[in-house]
């Protein structure tokens, strides 16, 4: 059995700041740990369950966050970047299973660190008219390329976005918000026992299968910024809906790289880097 982890940082135990999760934060190298050990919680829950092989795909920000000296010694690490396939590079139909690890919800809403992406740059994402973020476009493509999301782990919100997009995914709440830098937190030893029983249910017995995906799906993005709209309007495919707004249509594997393409002009336009 072959588990794929997808992991964030905004969404990881005891992490509520800025701080805690970017490189230049005083309490990053804290949140570094406190990713690892959500990490291994999730490695150890999936070895109980059968997994044979874990990969854990570094997926926030910078993307090597995830210090390999703490990761748990039967996992890969797919680390640094750029990636062809950002959040999700390396997975593909050979494995079983994808996990969410350390996730938060989408921009607008009030969950801790909550964005799209890109903090404030992206205002609203839409899949095919509904509502998204990382959580959505993630699940989507996963199911795309053959691999069902069976777990996420985040504060409440999170869960309850990952549940209304898909309520068969179990989830972990390791953080209830309390506004989108603060949050209620459970003890750690309860989050990381949280994260490992929820993996080793999510992995045992029959797995789902994924989600049938769309021929063609439509993307699209609101912009804080008219500019960088405008500039999208120049690559194949890229259509307006208003100001602010571009969308692109097609697979969703397809899609989703264009969107990584999209977040690389974003960022040469303005002082915001994707951080995931």
């Amino acid at each position: 059995m072959r588990i794929y982890l997808s992991v964030d940082m905004e969404g990881v135990t005891g992490l509520v700041d800025a701080q805690d999760v970017q490189p230049a934060g005083r309490d990053y190298e804290h949140g570094r740990q406190m990713m690892a050990e959500d990490v291994n919680a999730a490695i150890r829950g999936a070895i109980a369950a059968g997994a044979t092989e874990v990969t854990v795909n570094d997926a926030h920000g910078p993307m090597r966050n995830l210090r390999s000296d703490m990761l748990h010694p039967s996992a890969r690490l797919i680390r640094g970047k750029p990636k062809n396939m950002g959040m999700l590079e390396g997975l593909d139909a050979t494995f079983d299973a994808a996990l969410c690890i350390g996730y938060h919800s989408r921009a607008g809403t009030s969950g801790v660190l909550s964005h799209s992406f890109m903090g404030h740059e992206i205002e609203d994402m839409w899949l095919d008219d509904r509502p998204t973020g990382e959580i959505g476009l993630t699940h989507a493509t996963a199911a795309a390329l053959g691999v069902p999301v069976v777990l996420l782990s985040g504060d409440d919100t999170a869960c309850a976005e990952m549940a209304e997009w898909d309520s068969g995914v179990r989830t972990a709440a390791v953080k209830y918000a309390r506004g989108r830098f603060a949050a209620e937190l459970l003890p750690l030893a309860e989050a990381r026992d949280a994260i490992e029983t929820a993996t080793a249910a999510a992995l045992t017995g029959e797995l789902p299968a994924p989600q049938p995906a769309p021929e063609t799906t439509t993307l699209a993005v609101r912009w804080q910024s008219a500019s960088v709209a405008d500039t999208l309007l120049n690559l194949p495919g890229v259509t307006g809906r208003d100001d602010r707004t571009v969308a692109i249509s097609g697979p969703v594997p397809e899609v989703y790289r264009q969107f990584r393409v999209w977040l690389n002009v974003a960022a040469s336009l303005t002082d915001q880097r994707p951080y995931c």
